[in-house]
């Protein structure tokens, strides 16, 4: 027999030697680090494919299959032989934990999307901003009526018509200078009375 063929005979020997998966799996919930290597060697592979088929991203796929690896570690007795194989328990075990990936993914997704579609401004109360208004309004008559009426009459003419300084002067039958003067005291008066910061 050729040198081909003594090495097929020994592959062949050492895995009629190699314990199952089963048994692997039945020492690992009894504890037995080595036949966790052993068991390990025989599913990691199938557990990171399934995990990346069903996660498309090799990343999270890589992540799943470490937690699925511990999570055989550590429940390795709930197996039950006559359920089915231990890789397809293994694989179980890892379809779920993938799933559950997807699905928190998605979730996360849709949290973030309500969040954006959620308007943070506070709303517009528009009684609240009526009555305001309409309490600015009447403290600034209030004030208005504090001035001399050469100066409400400048400052209503110029900030209520919208009239112009020379058209002021024209309207008041006074010089342009002397509407400036009304109307810059004017407004200092204005600005004490209502409280406004300089």
């Amino acid at each position: 027999m050729g040198e081909r063929g003594r090495l097929r005979l020994r592959s062949d020997e050492d895995s009629a030697l190699a314990p199952s998966a089963e048994e692997l799996l039945r020492r690992v919930a009894a504890g037995d680090e080595a036949a966790f290597e052993g068991l390990y060697d025989l599913v990691a592979g199938p557990v990171l494919g399934l995990a990346t088929r069903v996660l498309r991203d090799r990343a999270q796929a890589e992540e799943v299959a470490q937690e699925v690896l511990v999570e055989v570690w550590r429940k390795a007795a709930r197996y039950v032989p006559e359920r089915g194989s231990a890789l397809s328990w293994v694989l179980t075990v890892a379809h779920r934990r993938a799933v559950d990936r997807v699905r928190a993914h998605q979730a996360g997704l849709e949290r973030e999307e309500r969040a954006g579609r959620m308007d943070v401004r506070r709303p517009f109360d528009e009684v609240t901003e009526s009555t305001l208004a309409g309490l600015d309004r009447r403290r600034v008559r209030q004030c208005l009526a504090e001035l001399t009426d050469l100066q409400r009459e400048s400052i209503v003419l110029a900030y209520y018509n919208g009239y112009t300084y020379p058209e002021v002067a024209e309207v008041l039958k006074v010089a342009p200078g002397t509407v400036k003067t009304r109307i810059r005291d004017g407004l200092i008066r204005l600005r004490d009375c209502l409280g406004v910061d300089r």
